[in-house]
């Protein structure tokens, strides 16, 4: 079966991996095909496209948004034109959203009595635009703050945690048109992370739908098996496509393999057919 992973980044992985990279991490698995999601940023798009031209992987453009909510809502974006004026701007404003909200983070973790500064937070990021809370992890581990980059998101970074900041430059329905206005398809990512029922998630999903929501992901590291049938009859009901990835971030999630997962995650690539069959309807 040829196998893909339609989730991955480069920026915000372990700070050293470069897209090139993640596309040569992705032929060494045997993957047939993969998306490049960076969080709010394009910058390494083109890059992965051309090493998969070299390597011998197909790489879709792509771009994980974040949007504001109570809780965790990220929207994947397929197929986009990289070069669209309107998606660019967004992008710039994006990433300085996401250095304020950094910063915010920077500052909460130093009233837990943390010496973390933003100085050390960007020098994690080998000079990557995208500053994460997992190059915050990175430095609490190194520092002894925590046992490890999962230990540090559950005590301090993840939602509902002291030093996790909220602050995002779009709304939901401002992601999924952006995406459209870059000619792309609009997937919600990882479902149980918004952290509804299935009922009230139904019904946001269904909400989204005339501001342009293609899909959802279907396959995701951390859904148990239940999930998946779940959120596959939801995306059926609702007639939404979907898609699968690992989340892949390098380093920073070392329990995660680029199209593994956890080590049992398996997406084929019908997945990438689907997406694709969606996105010629839509702009024929």
């Amino acid at each position: 079966m040829k196998r893909i992973d339609l989730h991955t980044h480069s920026l915000c992985s372990d700070g050293a991996q470069t897209p090139t990279d993640v596309v040569r991490t992705a032929a060494e698995a045997g993957l047939s095909a993969i998306a490049l999601s960076d969080h709010d940023c394009i910058t390494g798009v083109q890059e992965a496209m051309d090493a998969g031209k070299a390597l011998g992987v197909e790489v879709i453009p792509a771009v994980e948004l974040s949007a504001q909510s109570d809780t965790e809502l990220h929207i994947l974006g397929y197929f986009i034109d990289i070069h669209n004026k309107k998606l660019q701007d967004a992008m710039a404003y994006a990433l300085q959203v996401r250095d304020e909200r950094q910063e915010e983070t920077c500052r909460k973790l130093n009233e837990q009595g943390f010496s973390i500064t933003m100085e050390e937070a960007r020098a994690e990021a080998h000079g990557n635009p995208v500053l994460c809370r997992a190059h915050f992890a990175q430095i609490m581990v190194r520092k002894g703050y925590a046992e490890s980059v999962k230990d540090a998101f559950n005590r301090y970074l993840s939602v509902g945690c002291y030093a996790y900041s909220n602050r995002q430059a779009l709304t939901a329905t401002e992601a999924v048109s952006l995406i459209h206005e870059a000619g792309g398809i609009a997937v919600a990512a990882h479902l149980h992370l918004i952290k509804m029922p299935d009922d009230a998630l139904k019904e946001y999903l269904k909400s989204l739908i005339p501001y342009g929501l293609d899909g959802i992901e279907g396959y995701y590291t951390d859904y148990t098996p239940d999930m998946e049938v779940r959120y596959r009859a939801m995306a059926k009901e609702l007639g939404l496509t979907i898609s699968g990835g690992t989340d892949y971030h390098g380093a920073n999630k070392p329990h995660i393999a680029i199209g593994k997962g956890k080590g049992n995650l398996e997406i084929p690539y019908s997945v990438l057919d689907g997406l694709r069959e969606r996105h010629a309807a839509i702009y024929k």
